[in-house]
C-alpha cells in the first residue's frame, strides 16, 4: 500500500516538474511589428513602428494616425540635402513633413524626448523620427526620414545645440524610392522648402 502511495506521489511530482519546467522554457509572445502606410501624392511607403524600444514616441505616432490627423492634412514640406544644407558643421539628409498649419490646432500636447542613449535606436538611413523645437520636450506630429546614417542627430550628436538628439522610433522597409523622389524634388530658390509640397494623402496601419 504504501509502495504504491508514493509511486502515485511520485507520478505527480513529476507532472507537477514538467509542467513548470515547460512554463519557464516558454518564452512569451514577442509583440507583433507594427507597419504603417504612408500615401503621398508622390507614392507610397511604409515604416515598421518599433514600439518595443521607442513605446512613448511609437503611441504619440500612432495616436495621431489613428485620428487620421495626418490624412490630407499634412505634407513634406522640406528637404535638407548638401545643395541646400546650411549648417556645414553637422549636416543631414532628411525629408520633414507635419500637419499643415491649418491644422495644428488639433495637434496632441509635446511628449518628453525619447533619447536614443535610452532605447538604443539609432538615426541610419531609413530611420523614422520626431521632430522637435528647441525644447527637448516638445515633439508632437512632425517626422522625419533619415536618407543617409546620421550620428549627429543622435543623443550627444550635435546637430541640435543641447546634444539631447531626436527620438528614432522606426525604419522604412518598403518605398525607400518613394523617400528619395521627395528628397530629390526641386526646392524654393535659396531654401529647404520644396517648390510643391508633397501632399499626405492618407497614413494608416497595414
Amino acid at each position: 500500500m504504501l509502495k504504491q502511495v508514493l509511486k502515485v506521489a511520485l507520478g505527480v511530482f513529476c507532472v507537477f516538474a514538467l509542467l513548470a519546467q515547460s512554463s519557464v522554457a516558454t518564452p512569451p509572445p514577442k509583440p507583433k511589428p507594427v507597419r504603417v502606410d504612408i500615401e503621398t501624392d508622390a507614392g507610397r511607403f511604409t515604416v515598421e513602428v518599433d514600439t518595443v524600444h521607442a513605446p512613448a514616441t511609437s503611441t504619440n505616432f500612432l495616436k495621431y494616425v489613428d485620428a487620421g490627423l495626418y490624412d490630407g492634412k499634412s505634407s513634406f514640406y522640406r528637404t535638407v540635402r548638401s545643395d541646400d544644407e546650411t549648417n556645414k558643421t553637422n549636416p543631414i539628409n532628411v525629408i520633414d513633413g507635419d500637419i499643415d498649419l491649418d491644422h495644428a490646432q488639433d495637434k496632441f500636447p509635446p511628449i518628453p524626448l525619447e533619447r536614443t542613449s535610452v532605447t538604443g535606436l539609432h538615426h541610419v538611413t531609413g530611420t523614422i523620427s520626431m521632430g522637435r523645437e528647441k525644447d527637448a520636450d516638445s515633439a508632437q506630429s512632425e517626422i522625419f526620414v533619415c536618407l543617409a546614417d546620421t550620428p549627429s542627430l543622435d543623443f550627444g550628436g550635435m546637430r541640435n545645440p543641447d546634444g539631447q538628439g531626436f527620438a528614432a522610433f522606426g525604419k522604412v522597409v518598403s518605398g525607400m524610392d518613394v523617400v528619395k523622389k521627395i528628397w530629390q524634388a526641386p526646392v524654393q530658390p535659396g531654401q529647404q522648402r520644396l517648390a510643391t509640397a508633397v501632399r499626405i494623402i492618407k497614413v494608416h496601419r497595414e
